[in-house]
């Protein structure tokens, strides 16, 4: 993986990470209360708007794109903690314990980041903006699909890594939008 696309990513990750940090101090865990349905939704739902806000070219609603890739980022470290965490029943966590988590669902996310790219060549780099909505939207409804089997896959890849994948592209979308992409 390029130097550049590393610091990018973390650049980008860290702008997530501060902003999920400081609404855990407002708000809390209260995102405990969520099964992992209602998180893939509420994903569903600002991929949804990115997708209706390109293809209309206009917004209404002051929230712009970028702050919409950014919650499906954090939406998604936060299905992929609640995974971890299926057998906790805890719904208040210390911070401090959130954003070590939050760290080690990010560490594993970039190590896929850095197989793919091995393996893909970053040809996200060649993408549009608006193909990578339509590729976490579908993965939005493969994950819907995999829920609504139970969870049971003949020959797919589980939740976690569709959060997982949909997490990069959402970087990917935030590294390209910089670029003016």
């Amino acid at each position: 993986m390029q130097v550049q696309t590393l610091e990018q990513y973390q650049a980008v990750i860290a702008t997530c990470s501060s902003l999920f940090e400081k609404k855990t101090k407002d708000y809390g865990t209260a995102w405990r209360i969520l099964r992992l349905p209602s998180i893939t939704d509420q994903i569903f739902i600002k991929a949804n708007r990115i997708r209706s806000i390109q293809e209309k070219g206009q917004q209404k609603v002051a929230d712009d794109i970028q702050s919409e890739f950014i919650g499906i980022i954090n939406y998604c470290v936060i299905a992929l903690m609640q995974s971890n965490w299926q057998g906790d029943k805890r719904m208040e966590l210390p911070v401090e314990e959130v954003m070590a988590a939050y760290r080690q669902v990010i560490g594993n996310t970039i190590t896929l980041l850095e197989n793919k790219n091995h393996d893909y060549d970053e040809a996200w780099r060649l993408m549009r903006v608006s193909s990578i909505t339509d590729i976490i939207l579908m993965k939005l409804l493969r994950v819907k699909q995999i829920e609504n089997n139970e969870g049971k896959t003949l020959v797919s890849e589980g939740v976690g890594a569709n959060y997982q994948d949909m997490i990069n592209y959402a970087v990917f979308a935030l590294i390209l939008m910089t670029e003016g992409n």
